[in-house]
This record gives C-alpha cells, structure tokens and sequence, in this order.
C-alpha cells in the first residue's frame, strides 16, 4: 500500500516510551494507519518527565519501522494559532487527517488556595480550547474528503472527574470534566458528517509519575490486583477509531478495571 493514501492519524502529547500516547500511536500504526505526532519537552521538563531530550525521535523511528509513515513536530498547545498551523504540518507530511486522538494534557497540583487565574488559565489553554480547536480543524478539513467515502474519528483522553473527587487537583478535574461535556455535544453536531467523537477515561495508568507506596495501595484497591496500562487505553482507542465502531459517538468509556 502507497504510504500517503493510508489513513493518516494526528495524536497528541506522545513524548515518553511510557506513556499512553506513544501506545496509541503504536496501537494505530500497527493497524496500518500513518501517524502524525506532537509533544512539548519543556513540559515534561517541568514537571519531571524528561528523561531523555531525544524520546520523540526514537518514538517515530519505533513506529517507522512498522512500515507506516510516522511523522511528528514539537508545539505548543497553548498557543492560539497552534491547531491551525498543526494541522498544515500534519497534512503536508502524512495526508488528510482521518482519526484525531486528543491525549495532550497539562497538569499541576493545586488546592483551592493555590487556585489563580494564572494556573487555572494554563490548564484550560491546552485541556480544554486546544482540545476543542484541534476538534473544530478537524471538522473544517474533514468536509473536504468525506466523499471519498473515509470515516471521521475524534477520541478525546478523559480522566473520570465526574466518578470522585480529585480535591489536589481541581484546574486539571475542571478542565478535564469540560472534556466529557464537549465531547457529548459535538457528537451530535458532527454524526451527520460521518464522524464519530468518543472520550476514553483510562483512570490510574502506570506512566511512571505514580509514587511507589501510591501504586501499592492503588493495586491492593483494585479488583483485579493491578492498575491500568498505557496499552489498555491504546486498544480502546484503536477500536474507537475503527470502522467497527461507527455506531458508538457521544460516550465516555470508563476504562478502570473496575475501580
């Protein structure tokens, strides 16, 4: 198969081996899809992720051997103008976009004291409008290829803030409940254009940020003795963005292994 006329797929936030963004993009390029990613290293830096300055670019030579075309690009989500020029780069390096997988997040502690509208506004800026432009580019560009008979795939990475409280982090619980909210509404603006807009909520998944006595605890709460993995998000997702779920939009799945 020509590598431009695969179905091409733009992921967010893959920056780390570990994390559930780079098991997605595997999930879909093992699939066949070509994959376009994005990831932000001053982030990781931030709040202490950055191992290695040079994760992304072996991400996309892993996924180039699986003989699909991977590309990706470093950005900043928070940037009004960011979706639009994102989604030039996208489509200029792997074709149309036909799968949009929104995993990006930012997120620090906080209490109610801590709460500014300096620290409220960094989590809204990529949690929640950059999420729901990358939504509204993908619709405008999605229009231009619907007749060639391509399905339409929007699934946003939620984290369950409607199930319990998250009281030490309420800008990233606010922003992230506003996920679910949106992606409710735009499933039922989009369905007639072939597009379906689905949420995932992973809840706890080992990436390597949960503290040692936290993840014990966490596996001794479950019901199956363990928590999630990156690769147990990644095939909801890879389903989601099938040809087998056409008849699934507007839900929010709750993948917790029963927590």
């Amino acid at each position: 198969m020509d590598l431009p006329t695969r179905r091409s797929a733009l992921v967010t936030g893959v920056s780390r081996q570990a994390g559930i963004g780079v098991a997605i993009a595997r999930a879909l390029a093992r699939d066949g899809a070509n994959v376009f990613i994005t990831y932000y290293r001053p982030y990781d830096r931030a709040v202490g992720l950055l191992v290695d300055p040079d994760e992304p670019q072996r991400i996309l030579d892993e996924l180039r051997a699986l003989k699909i075309r991977a590309e990706g690009i470093e950005v900043d989500l928070s940037g009004s103008q960011a979706p639009r020029a994102l989604f030039d780069c996208a489509e200029a390096r792997c074709g149309p976009i036909s799968i949009l997988v929104n995993n990006a997040a930012y997120s620090l502690r906080d209490s109610i004291e801590q709460l500014s509208p300096e620290h409220f506004d960094k989590h809204y800026a990529v949690n929640v409008r950059a999420m729901a432009l990358l939504c509204a580019e993908f619709v405008r560009r999605f229009r231009a290829i619907r007749d060639s008979g391509v399905f339409g795939r929007i699934v946003n990475l939620s984290s369950g803030q409607g199930l319990a409280p998250m009281p030490g982090e309420l800008a990233y619980a606010a922003t992230k409940g506003a996920v679910d909210a949106f992606t409710r509404s735009l499933s039922g603006a989009v369905a007639n254009l072939g597009i379906t807009v689905n949420a995932v909520d992973p809840g706890a998944t080992d990436t390597g940020w949960i503290p040692s006595e936290l993840k014990t605890k966490w596996q001794a709460e479950s019901p199956m003795g363990r928590i999630g993995t990156p690769e147990d998000a990644a095939r909801i997702v890879r389903f989601l963005a099938s040809p087998e779920a056409e008849w699934i939009t507007g839900q929010v799945i709750h993948s917790r292994g029963g927590i």
